[in-house]
Parts: structure tokens; C-alpha cells; sequence
């Protein structure tokens, strides 16, 4: 092995620029879920679109299931900073996350977010940045 590190340079650099998000620069704007807002830290421009970085606030919490849906990405990380979300996944897995806990989600898998407390904070992140949600059926024999 030649010792470089995969994405960099000749010089030994990556393409991947600095990047500073303060939280007074970034307003939370509507997304794709309507009981949450959404702040963007600027990674997707700073990493030429190889990483997305949000924070998601919960508006009011969920009054319903999402609904059975996949990401198209290679994976997506969330950690809660406050609050608690359950999920489903479609190998059987039901989980409940709260403040300090972190789930990785494979690209493809089905999932389903049941609930989320009222206060609920989420850091997101997705590789590459252009994450984009497609509904699906249920896994067999769950609805």
C-alpha cells in the first residue's frame, strides 16, 4: 500500500474545503417531512457533494407514521441531540432512540419513522449529499 489517502491530492490535500456553519448564518428552513424544519451546515458545497450535514427540529411531533420509504444514498446517520424518535426497519429491527443515541441506516432500507417526541433534534448526515426519499411498499407480512 502506497500510504495516500483515497480523494486526495498529488500534494497530499483533499478537494474538500473548510467550512465554519454558525448556527446564527443558517436559518431553519421547510424540508420534505412538514413537522419538521431543516438547517443546513454547508457540507454538501464543501465536500463537492460527497457529504450532506442537517439538523432537524422537530415543529410539533408526529401526529402519523411516515410511511415505508428508502433513501437512494450509501448511508444515513442520525444522532439525536435531544428528544427521541422510533423506527422500523425492515429485517424486524424496532428501536426507540434518544438524546445520545446514533443509528446508521444502509442505503435501500426500508424503514418507517413511527414517533418522535415534541422536542426532538436530529443531526443528519448522508453520503453522498444528494439523499433523495422514494415510498415503497411495506416489507412482507408488515403494514
Amino acid at each position: 500500500m502506497d500510504g495516500s489517502i483515497a480523494g486526495a491530492r498529488a500534494d497530499g490535500k483533499t478537494d474538500i474545503k473548510l467550512t465554519v456553519s454558525n448556527k446564527a448564518d443558517q436559518p431553519f428552513v421547510k424540508g420534505r417531512r412538514k413537522f419538521f424544519r431543516y438547517r443546513d451546515l454547508g457540507m454538501q458545497a464543501a465536500t463537492g457533494g460527497k457529504l450532506r450535514a442537517q439538523v432537524m427540529e422537530a415543529i410539533t411531533g408526529m401526529t402519523e407514521p411516515t410511511g415505508w420509504h428508502t433513501h437512494q444514498c450509501e448511508a444515513q446517520f442520525i444522532y439525536i441531540l435531544k428528544g427521541w424518535v422510533e423506527l422500523e426497519f425492515e429485517d424486524g429491527t424496532r428501536t426507540r432512540s434518544g438524546q445520545g443515541d446514533a443509528v446508521l441506516i444502509p442505503g435501500g432500507m426500508k424503514h418507517n419513522e413511527i414517533a418522535t417526541s415534541d422536542d426532538v433534534e436530529i443531526l443528519e448526515l448522508s453520503i453522498p449529499g444528494d439523499m433523495a426519499t422514494k415510498p415503497c411498499d411495506p416489507p412482507e407480512g408488515r403494514g
